[in-house]
C-alpha cells in the first residue's frame, strides 16, 4: 500500500474514493450477471443452430443417397455471395446480428444434371445459412465474453483491492487525527496548568528609594562608631 498523508484533505479525497467505488460496485456487478446471462442464452441459441445443421446434412446425405447418385452434386455449385449484418448493443457491448445472405449457384448443364440437383442446391443454401448465424452467434459470445472478463476484472479490483484499501486509509487517517486531537488537547490542559501555577505564585516586594537610603544612612553611621 502506498504511503498516504495523514491529514484532513487526504481523509476527504479517500472518502470521496470511497463513496465513488461503493456507487459504481452495483452497477458493475449488474452488467457482470446480464453479460453472464445473455453468454449463456446466446451459447444456447448457437448449440441449437449446430444441431438443426446437423439433422439437416444428414437427412441431405440421407435423401442423396436415395437417387444413388452422391457425385452429381458438388460443393461448389452452392457459394455465397454476400452475408448481411446489423449491429445490436447488449450491456454496452456492440454486436454483430445476422440478417441473412445471398448465395449464388455454379454454372451447370440443366440437361446433364440429375432433376434433384436444384432441390439440393436449396437444402445446401439452408445449411450454409445455419453455418453462417452459428458464426455471428459465436462472435457476439466472443465480444460478450471479452467484456465480462474486463468487468469481473474491475469487479474483484473494487471489491478486494480498492474498497477496502480506501477503509484501511481512512481508519488509519483518524486514528492519527484522533491521536494527534488528544495530544493537542493535553499540551493545552498542561500550558493552562502552568499559567494558573505562575499566577498563585506570591510576588517578592521591591524595596522603595526612601528604604534603601535609610538602611544606607544606618550602614555609615554604624561604620563611624
Amino acid at each position: 500500500m502506498a504511503n498516504i498523508k495523514l491529514t484532513k484533505n487526504e481523509l476527504k479525497t479517500q472518502k470521496d474514493a470511497l463513496k465513488m467505488y461503493m456507487r459504481y460496485l452495483p452497477t458493475l456487478t449488474l452488467k457482470k450477471q446480464q453479460l453472464q446471462s445473455e453468454i449463456r442464452t446466446i451459447d444456447e441459441q448457437a448449440r441449437k443452430v449446430r444441431e438443426q445443421r446437423k439433422k439437416l446434412e444428414a437427412e441431405f446425405q440421407d435423401w442423396i443417397s436415395v437417387f444413388g447418385e452422391k457425385e452429381a452434386f458438388k460443393p461448389g455449385m452452392v457459394t455465397v455471395k454476400n452475408i448481411k449484418k446489423g449491429w445490436g448493443n447488449i450491456a454496452g457491448v456492440t454486436i454483430p446480428v445476422y440478417e441473412g445472405a445471398e448465395f449464388g449457384r455454379g454454372d451447370y448443364d440443366l440437361y446433364s444434371t440429375p432433376l434433384w440437383i436444384d432441390m439440393a442446391a436449396d437444402r445446401m443454401e439452408k445449411a450454409l445459412e445455419l453455418d453462417l448465424k452459428a458464426e455471428v452467434l459465436d462472435e457476439q459470445v466472443r465480444l460478450l465474453a471479452m467484456e465480462l472478463r474486463t468487468t469481473t476484472q474491475r469487479v474483484n479490483l473494487f471489491e478486494k483491492v480498492k474498497i477496502p484499501e480506501a477503509k484501511r486509509n481512512i481508519k488509519k487517517i483518524n486514528v492519527f487525527l484522533g491521536d494527534q486531537q488528544v495530544a493537542g488537547v493535553v499540551r493545552s490542559k498542561i500550558s493552562k496548568k502552568k499559567l494558573q501555577v505562575k499566577a498563585e505564585e506570591p510576588v517578592a516586594e521591591v524595596p522603595s528609594k526612601t528604604s534603601r537610603k535609610s538602611t544606607s544612612a544606618k550602614s555609615a553611621k554604624g561604620a563611624k562608631k
